[in-house]
């Protein structure tokens, strides 16, 4: 937030948006990094570090042009963690050579380690994108009701063999089955920023009332942080694609955004999507005060905006009092 120049303040839209003044241009900016990723596969997990921040920035319609980063390890002496590093940096070099964003600076620290135990490799990316008109910017969340609900994406699903090793690495794995495998989700880094290039076309030609990057969490998530800022519930239908049902909710194949836009212009933005090459899938539609997701004509999730607004929001309180009371040993 920068003084009276800010468009869109944090938590608005995936990338934060300010105005350079005596112009209608703006910057958005965006930060990412995902830790257990790069544990699994440092290469793979920088390049989902740049794309994702890149793409946070093409949610709000600019074109991104310039990356910095935040490289944390632990002891470089040691020799994994060497190599950690090492591919860290070859991953960040071919995704930012493919997404047309240079390096413009940044910063590494080693030697973070507790009792010998080294963090995860943690690249934190930062990525600065153009916007040549700020009234033009998307926001993540539903505006209103009646608005067809989109999955732009850049890639096939895959087979159930990657989909469960890959499912390893998600957040539901981590938080829910308490367990952490596999390898990140496959990238193709050329598509991705296919896609980049295919959602700022949509954006700047207006034909979206918001964008929403889908990733921490996957598809279910993605689709509830969309609804709660607006209060706007949601009516999605999919097919059942993939043998377990969690991998379809909660998995977070990447090159994947959530759009919503009115009836009128989805037959242009299927045609933008053609015609670079990417694929838009019709979810369902925006309306209610209730998020209910469908799989094969079985209801699979049916919840309030409002509860689920206190769960998301609250997780933080609750945490809080919980480690008080142990704390004061009641």
């Amino acid at each position: 937030m920068v003084q009276t120049n800010t468009v869109d303040a944090p938590g608005a839209g995936d990338a934060g948006v300010i105005r350079i003044k005596g112009s209608n241009r703006g910057l958005a900016m965006s930060l990412d990094g995902n830790g257990r990723w790069c544990y699994l596969d440092p290469r793979l997990g920088a390049m989902h570090a740049v794309a994702e921040a890149a793409r946070k920035v093409a949610c709000a319609g600019a074109t991104p042009i310039g990356a910095t980063n935040c490289l944390n390890f632990g002891n470089p002496e040691k020799p994994h963690i060497m190599w950690q590093f090492s591919q860290v940096i070859d991953g960040i070099t071919k995704a930012c050579e493919e997404l047309d964003t240079p390096i413009t600076g940044g910063n590494v620290s080693f030697y973070n380690e507790t009792l010998g135990e080294g963090i995860y490799p943690t690249p934190v990316i930062g990525v600065v994108g153009i916007l040549e008109d700020i009234h033009k910017t998307a926001k993540m969340h539903f505006a209103q009701a009646g608005r067809k609900i989109v999955l732009l994406r850049a890639n096939e699903t895959g087979d159930a063999v990657d989909a469960e090793l890959e499912f390893g690495s998600s957040e539901y794995a981590k938080e829910i089955l308490g367990a952490v495998w596999g390898y990140p989700p496959e990238l193709d880094i050329e598509r991705e920023a296919t896609l980049q290039r295919a959602l700022v076309a949509i954006i700047r030609a207006e034909l979206v009332e918001s964008a929403h990057d889908c990733a921490d969490g996957g598809l279910a998530v993605a689709l509830v942080e969309s609804a709660l800022p607006g209060g706007v519930g949601l009516n999605v239908r999919l097919p059942r694609l993939q043998a377990a049902l969690e991998f379809l909710l909660f998995g977070e194949d990447a090159s994947r955004v959530v759009l919503s836009c009115d009836p009128a212009h989805l037959p242009r933005i299927q045609e933008v999507a053609e015609e670079y090459g990417v694929i838009a899938d019709v979810l369902g539609e925006t309306g209610g005060d209730k998020v209910e997701i469908t799989v094969d004509d079985q209801q699979v999730i049916s919840a309030s905006v409002q509860e689920l607004r206190e769960a998301y929001e609250g997780s933080l309180e609750r945490a809080l009092r919980t480690e008080s009371s142990v704390v004061a040993g009641e």
